[in-house]
């Protein structure tokens, strides 16, 4: 497959992105690296979609940007990937088990993502794939890393990003990888909620719940995000189970707007689209009724 590049290929496209100069050593097989990073400025925010996903315009001098290719760091050497604030510690604490699974962690990656290079700039086939990895590092880790949380941000933005392979290359069935990952986000976004909820492993200490790099939704947030998930990705073959879990939906989403009140917990923009949520939710289960009378 043609790499898909962050930017679209032009003699007038300049940069979209940098290496550090520091290079970084990967915890886990000892390779050195050096980071790459979004220069600023390259892209102009547009809309946001039922998911919180922040969508942005192209700029003439620089094409397509896709700002979430570079939130995960990679290793180019074992494949190691986490988000850039649990990249060493992490890697440090759960190195032999991670190493132990190099070989698989790269078999399986590659298996959907191919081909990967993360010693140049990377492309939009990198992107996606470098969440993927995370997905498979994560599941290693210790609560005080938030992994089930960061697994469901990690798998939702794996979707954006495979829908924009999609959009890129549509005979290729990246739509139907986009769904798989929708799925795990929706289990992985209720498991956070019931391990939040319980105690067991409380994510409310994390600086960024997303779902994107543009705004932190905080809790509720990511109780909206399960919501959305449950209504699109949920299962249908069981009515019943899905009117059940659509009604719980339904009002958890309800709470989040009923104060009418913007606040930093819950700024306008969420507001609105739980609203659209509850009234779309009601709708589906409207339409069970009817079928029921």
């Amino acid at each position: 497959m043609q790499k898909i590049l962050t930017a679209k290929k032009s003699e007038k496209v300049r940069p979209v992105s940098f290496f550090s100069k520091e290079s970084v050593r990967c915890p886990v097989c000892d390779a050195s690296f050096h980071r790459e990073e979004l220069f600023g400025g390259r892209v102009s925010a547009d809309d946001l979609t039922d998911e919180l996903h922040r969508t942005y315009r192209p700029l003439h001098a620089f094409g397509v940007v896709y700002p979430l290719a570079y939130e995960i760091e990679v290793c180019p050497s074992c494949f190691y990937a986490a988000f850039k604030q649990d990249f060493l510690p992490a890697g440090e604490k759960f190195a032999e088990q991670l190493r132990q699974r190099t070989d698989a962690r790269i078999e399986s990656t590659q298996k959907v993502f191919s081909p990967l290079d993360y010693q140049s700039a990377r492309g939009l086939l990198e992107g996606a794939a470098s969440y993927f990895l995370a997905l498979t590092c994560y599941e290693l880790f210790s609560k005080e890393f938030a992994p089930t949380i960061k697994s469901a941000i990690a798998s939702v933005r794996a979707a954006w990003l495979c829908h924009d392979l999609h959009t890129a290359s549509p005979n290729e069935n990246w739509n139907y990888v986009a769904g798989l990952l929708y799925r795990k986000a929706r289990y992985y976004y209720r498991e956070a909620l019931e391990l939040e909820q319980s105690g067991k492993e409380p994510y409310s200490t994390q600086r960024s719940l997303g779902p994107d790099t543009d705004k932190s939704y905080g809790h509720e947030g990511v109780l909206y995000m399960a919501a959305i998930l449950e209504l699109k990705y949920g299962p249908t073959d069981n009515p019943e189970n899905r009117r059940e879990r659509l009604s719980a939906a339904k009002v958890s989403v309800a709470r989040m707007f009923g104060f009418g009140k913007k606040n930093k917990a819950k700024p306008g923009p969420l507001l609105e689209k739980a609203k659209e949520l509850y009234d779309r939710i009601k709708a589906e289960l409207q339409v069970d009724d009817d079928d029921d009378d």
